[in-house]
């Protein structure tokens, strides 16, 4: 049965209430109700709050740790509750600031080095609109009267490999560049990193769009270094431990040619009308703007700030000392490994102490750098409210997605609307949406409300802050929504069905081996029998590669079984591996007979597995755990030198909870990788990898049938260092040595000698 069969369909349905319901129910309502809307026409880019701006187009083909003692306990946040936009009983008076978080991955996937990705994979979408940074920017430009946007800020980390500058070619910033007027937004004639990302910041310009820009830490000096991290101008930081590593100061970047103050200089900054001033070593900038008859400063601090900068910040902030303050941050507020609970870091507990908790003008930071999206409430030192919130969506579906974030400020209703969204999903082609195409997020961390009587928060500093009578009849978060969801159409989804036993699951040509993780007979937690050489055999039709455990790594009770699995496995259960370490690891490998071990996989391949990743999962502890590898380092491999001590396949997790799949290819002397994004930990996984020869040799990953951004191309074949070198389930390998087992549980893992549509994996059933 259809899974929209059960749907009940309202007689009237709102923007508010579409935006509650589950993602395909919403698409499917969409779909039928709002199809014929004419929100979204098109039109041409305006001045910010200028007469004549319009929506985005719709594409054609789619239709659119703990605090330190000087830190205050974080106090309940206001943000914990779901957004609630008030009702327009009164005209209100509001206005609306962008958020533009982390855009690394836009800028170095659409780049012509990283292959294009982005234009490769919705090569039919308009130009215009062609990565996410441009959709965002474009949008934002479109809409900024309607919505009364009155300033964007970005969070640094412009782009994602600052070194390439050089390599590139690329070319600074001048006060002549026109990269939009000469036609190069349309034409794709500029596909390095900083200069997409100049582009995508131009049409702002273009649109007199004020905007601040930040340095993080991917944007800093590394050129003629591998150091990258550390403070600005080698001033030196002081009063916290600088556990990145690098504790000489900053004196590591002295001299440094900086990529990011050649694309955006002073001079630059300098045409904003907005613009207030920076910090001498150029990666620290101030704004003020004005909304509403009242004026805002944003004060823009980069990566890892120094003494200086921070002195400097100080002296802004007093010699405007009536004006509200927006402090953006590239890194201050941390975020749990769930994402979503905000948590203290050394050096947001430094900057509180040296900048915000004794400036009562400053009453809201944003940051990037740490993954998802999290919201926490301090009082500073005049007992007043801070609002401390994280945004960062890289390590999302696609490098973000588009996502971004929108602050409404209501003077009239004494509220800041947060809402998340992307309108780079709606202008993608209708037939490249999956499920993870989310155009507004709904979730509590990411749509919420903060409680703030204007007036009487600034009183202390600013008696004369006032709000005017209102103008709006339509709230702005409102009006967002429709811009965003009226013409997002509903993607084709398959329904999805559960196995009706063991045995249904497509029985595929040229299965090399098929492992399952379960016991028919073992109760929810017996232990696995633990002895060397026993056997999980396999289930191909040939059976010629079972796998055998290994336990000098481990010790009993490290394997117990489970009835737990994916939905869309036959297999009715798993196997858990417990307490792996970077040095304890109970694991499986193929005999040393085994043909696996030299299968070259010229004709290509689908790997498939069901994983699931225990919630204790510890980035220090279980980063770069090993699923699947082919042992033997890359060094015994001609071309590749003594210190290669990875091998010539991985299928592991990386310290940031990303699926990691990289190889050797039998014709080049060099490693190649697909990412995914960050997964997140206590759910089962489908993940499946395809190499296929008639695409140029490229490999798509799919996490749970979505394919992600990170893949790569002229992957042909995988090399193998020598015969008896085994398959290894379970732990990885450096150097020849065993290490990092996996933390979690294994259901099936399918090895196909070909490249397999999603009808053949495992998630399909036999008939």
């Amino acid at each position: 049965m259809s899974e929209y069969q059960n749907t009940r369909i309202p007689a009237t349905l709102n923007i508010d209430e579409l935006a509650r319901v589950n993602e395909i129910q919403r698409r499917r309502l969409l779909q039928l109700m709002l199809a014929g809307s004419a929100v979204g026409v098109s039109g041409v880019l305006a001045g910010c709050g200028g007469d004549g701006s319009t929506l985005l187009p719709a594409s054609s083909s789619s239709g659119g740790g703990s605090a330190a003692a000087s830190a205050p306990a974080a106090a309940p946040a206001p943000a914990a509750a779901p957004q609630t936009q008030p009702t327009q009983d009164v005209p209100t008076s509001s206005f609306s600031v962008m958020v533009l978080p982390d855009t690394q991955f836009y800028s170095r996937y659409a780049s012509q080095k990283m292959g294009m990705l982005y234009q490769k994979l919705y090569a039919d979408i308009d130009p215009r609109y062609n990565n996410p940074f441009k959709a965002q920017t474009q949008w934002i430009a479109s809409n900024a009267q309607q919505l009364k946007t009155a300033f964007t800020m970005h969070l640094g980390d412009v782009v994602d490999q600052s070194w390439y500058y050089s390599s590139e070619k690329s070319a600074p910033w001048t006060p002549s560049t026109d990269l939009v007027g000469n036609g190069q937004i349309a034409a794709n004639t500029v596909q390095k990193e900083w200069e997409l990302a100049s582009q995508a910041m131009q049409v702002l310009e273009q649109a007199k769009c004020p905007y601040s820009i930040c340095a993080g830490n991917h944007d800093v000096g590394a050129i003629g270094s591998d150091m990258q991290w550390g403070p600005d101008w080698g001033v030196g930081v002081t009063g916290f431990d600088n556990t990145d590593g690098y504790q000489d100061g900053g004196s590591h970047r002295v001299n440094l040619f900086e990529p990011y103050l050649q694309v955006f200089p002073t001079a630059r900054a300098q045409q904003q009308s907005t613009f207030g001033g920076r910090h001498s070593s150029g990666f620290h900038e101030y704004h003020v703007f004005q909304a509403e008859g009242n004026r805002f400063l944003v004060l823009s601090m980069s990566w890892r700030a120094s003494d200086d900068a921070i002195a400097w910040a100080n002296q802004v902030i007093q010699k405007n000392p009536t004006l509200p303050v927006i402090l953006i941050n590239h890194q201050l507020m941390g975020i749990g490994q769930d994402g979503v609970t905000a948590a203290d870091t050394a050096y947001s507990n430094y900057m509180w102490d040296r900048l915000i908790k004794n400036n009562d003008q400053i009453f809201m930071a944003v940051n990037g750098h740490y993954h998802g999206s999290c919201t926490v409430t301090k009082k500073n030192a005049f007992g007043h409210d801070v609002f401390l919130m994280v945004v960062d969506y890289q390590m999302a579906y696609m490098g973000g997605n588009g996502l971004m974030r929108m602050y409404e400020f209501d003077l009239t209703h004494k509220k800041i609307v947060a809402s998340s969204f992307s309108p780079w999903v709606p202008v993608k082609p209708q037939a490249e949406l999956n499920n993870f195409d989310s155009a507004w997020l709904t979730e509590a961390n990411q749509g919420f409300t903060l409680d703030i009587d204007f007036a009487a928060r600034f009183g202390g500093f600013n008696p004369g802050f006032a709000v005017p009578a209102g103008t709006r009849t339509k709230a702005i978060t409102q009006q967002a929504k429709e811009t965003i969801l009226t013409n997002f159409k509903s993607p084709t989804v398959a329904a999805s069905r559960p196995a009706s036993g063991p045995d249904d699951y497509p029985k595929v040509a040229n299965t090399l081996a098929h492992w399952r993780f379960y016991s028919s007979t073992a109760a929810e937690g017996d232990k696995f029998p633990y002895q060397n050489g026993q056997q999980i055999a396999d289930v191909s039709p040939a059976g010629a590669n079972p796998i055998s455990v290994n336990t000098w790594m481990g010790k009993d009770g490290d394997l117990v079984w489970s009835k737990s699995h994916h939905p869309l496995s036959a297999a009715p259960g798993s196997l858990r591996f417990l307490n792996a370490t970077g040095s304890r690891a109970s694991y499986f490998t193929t005999d040393k007979t085994s043909k696996l071990n030299t299968e070259q996989f010229l004709s290509g391949y689908t790997v498939e597995a069901f994983v699931y990743i225990d919630p204790a999962f510890d980035a220090n502890v279980n980063g770069w755990m090993g699923i699947l590898y082919r042992l033997g380092a890359r060094s015994h491999l001609q071309g590749f030198g003594s210190g290669e001590g990875d091998t010539p396949m991985m299928f592991a997790l990386s310290n940031l909870m990303e699926f990691q799949w990289e190889i050797v290819p039998t014709d080049q002397a060099t490693n190649l990788t697909c990412w995914s994004g960050s997964i997140s930990a206590g759910q089962w996984l489908h993940v499946a990898i395809v190499n296929d020869p008639a695409d140029g040799y490229a490999t798509t990953m799919y996490v749970e049938g979505a394919p992600v951004l990170r893949n790569n191309s002229n992957m042909h074949g995988i090399q193998y260092v020598a015969a008896q070198q085994q398959m290894a389930i379970g732990c990885g390998q450096w150097a020849d040595g065993m290490s990092t087992g996996f933390l979690g549980s294994l259901g099936e893992i399918r090895i196909v000698g070909a490249p397999l549509p999603p009808s053949q994996w495992l998630t399909a059933r036999a008939s």
